[in-house]
This record gives C-alpha cells, structure tokens and sequence, in this order.
C-alpha cells in the first residue's frame, strides 16, 4: 500500500476564489494537481524542473 499523499493547498485558494494548485511531495518528485478538480490529472515534476519553475510563478 502506497503512503497517503499530504497535499498542500497554494495560499492564494480560497473556497470561493480564483483557481488553484495544490503540491505534494514523492521521492524525486513534485506532484502538482488543481485544488477543484482533486480526482483530475497531476503534474509530476522533477525538484530541478519545480525550482525552475517556482521563480516564473511567484511573479503573477
């Protein structure tokens, strides 16, 4: 049995806000899904393509 995942929700969610991520970490890998569709497809990506990417976010 797989360990539960800890998603954690971005900060800019909110119950009746604009649409959001939410993250989760695996060995050697970020998963990324969107906060209102939790059953949907995820995103994995690698802790290097994640820290690239964290930079391009944080501007918007």
């Amino acid at each position: 049995m797989s360990p539960k995942l800890e998603w954690i929700k971005s900060s800019y969610s909110t119950s009746d806000g604009p649409s959001c991520v939410e993250v989760a970490t695996v060995p050697d890998h970020i998963l990324v899904r969107d906060s209102k569709n939790p059953t949907g497809p995820r995103l994995a990506l690698t802790p290097t393509t994640w820290a690239s990417f964290l930079p391009y976010a944080s501007k918007h």
